[in-house]
Order: C-alpha cells, then sequence, then structure tokens
C-alpha cells in the first residue's frame, strides 16, 4: 500500500508501542494520510478522521450535551475524539480552542463535556499532519500543544524509483487490500512488553546528557 516512507513507516510503529502521539510534516502527496489510515485498518479498533478548518469548535471534537426530551434531562453526545486512532488531519488550521481541547486528550487521556469528564479508549493515538508550504489560514501550535508529540516526522519526497512504482500501482485496476490482524488488547500487551526492556544506566545518563543540553545549550 504504502511505496517507499521506511522512515515515517518505522515511527509511526515506534510511536504506537511507546504511547506517543506522532506529528507529520511534508507537503500534500506523500502519502502521510494514507499511511495513519493504513496503520488504523490492520488493527481491530475505531478510527476517527478528523478534518482541521477554521471553523471547527470543540464540540465538534470532544461532543456536547443535548437534551432529552423523553427524560427531560441534558445527555452527553461523545464527538470523533472517542475512538483508539485519531487523524487530525491539517491541524494546524483550527483555532485555539479546539487546539486547547485537542491538548487535553493527548495529556490526559481524557475530555470534558459540560461538567463531566470521561476516559478515552485504550490504546489512544492522536496521529496529526501538517503542511508547511500554506501559511493563509494556519494557527501556529503551542509549544504545550508541541511537547505532546513524541515524535515530528519530515516527510520528504520518494526516490524515482520508488515514483515509478506509485505510478503502476495507481495505473493497475487492482488495490492492495489491508486486512485487520491484531486487536487493542495485543497493542496493550506489547507496549507492556517494551516497557520491561532492559535499559543501562548508561544509556539512562546519556539521555539525560542530551535533556540538559538541550536546556542549557551554552
Amino acid at each position: 500500500v504504502i511505496v517507499g516512507q521506511r522512515y515515517m513507516v518505522e515511527r509511526l510503529l515506534i510511536g504506537l508501542l511507546s504511547d506517543g502521539h506522532i506529528l507529520l510534516e511534508g507537503v500534500p502527496g506523500l502519502a502521510k494520510t494514507l499511511a495513519i489510515k493504513s496503520l488504523a485498518s490492520t488493527i481491530h479498533a475505531d478510527f476517527s478522521r478528523i478534518q482541521f478548518t477554521p471553523d471547527l469548535l470543540p464540540a465538534d471534537l470532544v461532543g456536547t450535551m443535548i437534551y432529552n426530551q423523553k427524560k427531560e434531562e441534558f445527555i452527553p453526545r461523545q464527538g470523533p475524539i472517542f475512538a483508539n486512532f485519531i487523524l487530525a488531519d491539517e491541524i494546524n488550521r483550527a483555532p485555539a480552542k479546539v487546539q486547547s481541547a485537542l491538548l487535553e486528550a493527548m495529556q490526559e487521556h481524557q475530555v470534558t463535556i459540560g461538567e463531566q469528564t470521561f476516559p478515552l479508549p485504550a490504546p489512544f493515538l492522536v496521529l496529526a499532519t501538517q503542511n508547511p508550504i500554506e501559511q493563509e489560514g494556519t494557527y501556529p501550535l503551542p509549544e504545550a500543544q508541541v511537547d505532546r508529540f513524541m515524535l515530528k516526522i519530515i516527510i520528504h519526497y520518494p526516490g524515482k524509483e520508488e515514483e515509478r512504482k506509485i505510478i503502476r500501482q495507481n495505473l493497475s485496476r487492482e488495490k492492495a487490500g489491508i486486512n485487520a490482524v491484531l486487536h487493542p488488547e495485543d497493542i496493550i500487551k506489547a507496549k507492556k512488553v517494551v516497557r520491561e526492556v532492559y535499559m543501562d544506566e548508561k544509556i539512562e545518563n546519556y539521555i539525560l546528557d542530551i535533556v540538559f543540553a538541550s536546556r542549557n545549550p551554552k
């Protein structure tokens, strides 16, 4: 389904198993959305694609309270954020209020509708895309939200032979299908295995050196 882009595919898997959200940046046509949809299709899990636009409201993302005439009370209607995999397409086109609502979901794995707080399903992974070229009608992502992403993947153009494969694949009448082979429980178990991987103290020190060097570059 995905021709080339091995770097991107590997890091999508790293984010999935490390419980980290991912931001993909690249010009249109580099299979960002296709890669995310393909990853979600391999798992028997809920998938939501949210197209971020300047007129999007927080209620369009998390849901809202609606009035039930039979019960004569307000009940919550959950939004598309209640899924295992969230494709936040062109995330930088949404206003600050929507980005704040998404930030709560990414950080706390929960959302607030009215006065009630609801946990999000596990596993929960946000895979966002943004176009670095078009700046009109976009909103810069706040630092707090950028910090919620474990990885930022810069997508580059494929090579000449990869482009040739893409042309031939698009001309072919037979489209490659994707079968779901895993369940959410399998992903949760795999994450536990990742946490049990032994890490030597030298690696810990190396990580700490990088962190402190980034804070104090002098």
